[in-house]
Formats: C-alpha cells, structure tokens, sequence
C-alpha cells in the first residue's frame, strides 16, 4: 500500500517538476521546470512570451508534478500540487536562491548560462507562483526491496 511522506522531503531536492496547464482549446500541455518552495508556494521561473505563461493567463488552474526516482536504489515517491497559478513579475533575489539549488553557490555558476539562459535581471522574466489547493504524496519506495525497507536512504 502506497505510505504519504513529508513534502519538504522533495521541495528541498534539485528535481525536476512537471508544470501542467490547459490550451484555450481546453487540451492539456505540459512543460518540465525548475522549482522553488517558499512561503508555502512553489514558485517556477519563466518569461513573459513563454506559452505556459500564456495557458496560465487564459486558465489559471495547474497541476505540478515531482518526482524522486532511483531504480537501482528503489526509490519512487511522487508529490502532486493543484491549484490556481499566478505569473508574477521576476523576483531576482528569489530566483537567485531557485539556481543555488540547481548550480550550487553563485561563484561557481556557468556565466554563459547565466548570461543567455536564465537572465536573472531580464525585464521579460516571470514566475509562476502556485499555493496549492491540494497536495498529494505518494511513496512506493519498497517496489525493490518489500515494505519493511520502504524509505530510501538520506
């Protein structure tokens, strides 16, 4: 039987998350992100001509889905959020903390990267900020190893 785990297990973890919105034709569409859990948001950088922007700005509602996967440690957990999105203006403090967990300290990042890709002071940057209505776990680590060893490791 799948076991519910603590959610800051994964928000503290560079994983990807998977961002679903709704097209105006009312099909869904998809886009894997960076994330950031904070002030019981999880907030995902964008910009202002990206499509999932748009999606949100016609409908906000979303799904986010992350997820912890190690087969040969027998690690799946899944953490599900819906709820209403908002883009918001870009946050140059927030999204620097958002890169420290992907790239570890600001001296050791890629200038190139940071120059072309994630423009921290672009006047065009977004985030997309979610206060989940729901939030669901799901942890079937022991898919491996059997129920009595179902935690991974930390």
């Amino acid at each position: 039987m799948p076991t519910p785990f603590d959610p800051a297990d994964l928000f503290q973890k560079p994983l990807m998350a998977n961002l679903a919105t709704i097209a105006r034709d009312g099909s869904p569409r998809n886009a894997p992100v960076w994330f950031h859990w904070e002030d019981q948001a999880l907030w995902m950088p964008s910009d202002a001509g990206s499509s999932s922007v748009a999606r949100i700005g016609h409908d906000p509602r979303v799904a986010v889905e992350i997820v912890e996967y190690d087969n040969h440690g027998g690690v799946l957990r899944h953490l599900g959020l819906r709820g209403q999105a908002q883009v918001l203006p870009m946050d140059p403090a927030l999204f620097r903390r958002l890169l420290t967990r992907y790239l570890g300290p600001e001296n050791s990042w890629n200038p190139w990267f940071i120059r072309n890709v994630a423009r921290i002071d672009d006047p065009n940057g977004r985030l997309t900020r979610l206060v989940p209505d729901s939030i669901f776990t799901n942890d079937v680590s022991y898919f491996r190893t059997g129920p009595d060893l179902a935690r991974p490791d930390t």
